[in-house]
């Protein structure tokens, strides 16, 4: 056997050490946090998601700009977004949006499966192969993935999607009429179900383990079994066998990642949760009811779909500020100025829109973000009862708090408030933050001897937060 001399074992293992340190470390995807696990942890930082985003569309339709979007989405400091597979797909005027994006124009959809050569599909072109991927999309879908990556925005992959009306049954590739194998021969209530498919649960398997295997490699990703399965006849058992594939494969791949349920509009009680999933999702979360009867499960709570409640920005932005001090972890605003063509946000919507969204609004959920996470929040709990009075009439305050040590607070109602918080002695920080500018419009130290401290807000304008710290 031929021993290296000493020199030149030491310059081996140089060029080892060498390789080593310029192999890319690959960074965890993004998982909860180990302290609380009631938020994220990303690239080593506690993470909470807040965003003002588009209508789910920015993959499969063609006509969206989706690196012009990422870049504003970055610019005005959010970092979700929420995208479709395409396995579901809207008509113009669904829901009385207008300039849809989960509505491209004639020939500007493309899904995951490949056209075939045979003409007929209902949205145009050429019906669907569902045996055979189309390589575009996922090029086009990694890219949206990765662009989002470089800019610190998380990607919600919402795989499937009910069928709420014939109209969206009627433009689906697994609608019989728009593929060429002969299946989903069904009532699209029974299409997402594990015994009444048509042959269509084998299509599901297969695309889930195609999407979760080609965005595996990415840290930026979780996946959201279903959006609103509480409509159109998904059942229970099929979600959770959904679940049960993403968790297989992904133990194949050796690389996992989150996986959300989304539960209820509204609020409910979560009952016989699945064990592989970590995120429950609730849409028109207001008031916040959903974190308080689900706080005890210890796992990330969020409002994931807002709307309904006209275009002004006023009950939204309220609903993100209850819902994240309520304790909640992810906010998902619904924007409907973002549209193909306007990517930047600044579409000007008519007043028959079903939600809100635009640059101010987006700027708002920036100084949410930041008022949050000027805080140590994961050391955080909700504290409904901290405010014994104080308040003006019909006015409501939510509080997070670290006792003794850390509070925020935000109040909606009235113009002036004295709000009395129970506080330990200690020397504290206030600061009155202006939740339309971000700037802070009173500032005060409070020496306190222990027991009720009343802290005198500014005059504001119907909302206002406060950041309370023991220095």
């Amino acid at each position: 056997m031929k021993f290296l001399a000493p020199i030149h074992l030491l310059a081996l293992l140089g060029a080892v050490w060498l390789i080593g340190c310029q192999t890319p470390r690959v960074a965890r995807p993004l998982t909860l946090h180990p302290e609380n696990p009631h938020y994220f942890l990303f690239h080593g930082r506690p993470t909470v998601l807040i965003t003002s985003a588009e209508h789910y569309g920015a993959v499969l339709n063609l006509d969206f700009d989706h690196v012009t979007y990422l870049d504003t989405l970055a610019v005005d400091g959010l970092n979700l977004t929420r995208t479709f597979t395409g396995a579901y797909v809207e008509p113009a005027g669904a829901f009385n949006i207008t300039s849809n994006t989960l509505a491209p124009g004639p020939g500007r959809f493309i899904s995951p499966w490949a056209r075939s050569t045979v003409p007929g599909y209902a949205k145009g072109g050429n019906k669907f192969d569902l045996t055979k991927w189309d390589e575009a999309y996922f090029t086009r879908l990694k890219d949206f993935v990765a662009q989002a990556a470089r800019r610190g925005v998380i990607v919600e992959m919402s795989l499937f999607c009910p069928f709420y009306e014939e109209s969206q049954w009627k433009l689906s590739p697994q609608n019989a009429a728009n593929n060429i194998n002969g299946l989903g021969a069904v009532a699209r209530t029974n299409v997402y179900t594990l015994d009444q498919h048509g042959d269509l649960l084998a299509v599901h398997e297969a695309l889930t383990q195609k999407i979760v295997t080609e965005l595996n490699g990415f840290d930026n990703v979780y996946y959201e079994i279903c959006n609103e399965p509480y409509f159109g006849g998904v059942t229970l058992e099929w979600q959770h066998h959904i679940t049960d594939v993403i968790v297989a494969t992904e133990h194949r791949l050796g690389r996992t990642h989150l996986i959300a349920q989304n539960i209820a509009n509204g609020s409910a009680k979560i009952f016989g949760a699945h064990t592989g999933v970590s995120i429950f999702n609730f849409h028109y979360a207001s008031p916040p009811s959903a974190v308080a009867e689900n706080y005890a499960l210890n796992l990330p709570i969020g409002d994931n779909e807002t709307g309904f409640k006209g275009t002004n920005d006023a009950h939204y932005r309220m609903e993100a500020w209850e819902f994240i001090l309520a304790g909640g972890a992810l906010f998902n605003h619904l924007d409907y100025s973002f549209t193909a063509g306007h990517e930047r946000g600044d579409f000007v919507y008519p007043k028959t829109q079903p939600g809100g969204g635009n640059p101010v609004f987006r700027r708002q959920m920036k100084i949410l973000g930041g008022f949050i996470r000027s805080f140590d929040f994961v050391k955080m709990r909700p504290a409904a009862g901290i405010v014994k009075s104080g308040l003006p009439e019909k006015a409501r305050a939510r509080v997070l708090a670290e006792p003794g040590r850390q509070y925020a607070l935000y109040l909606h109602g009235g113009t002036k408030a004295a709000p009395v918080l129970n506080l330990p002695p200690g020397h504290y920080r206030a600061e009155w933050v202006n939740v339309f500018t971000g700037k802070i419009d009173k500032r005060e130290i409070i020496n306190h001897t222990g027991g009720d401290a009343t802290l005198n807000t500014p005059i504001y304008d119907r909302e206002i937060a406060l950041r309370l710290v023991r220095e």
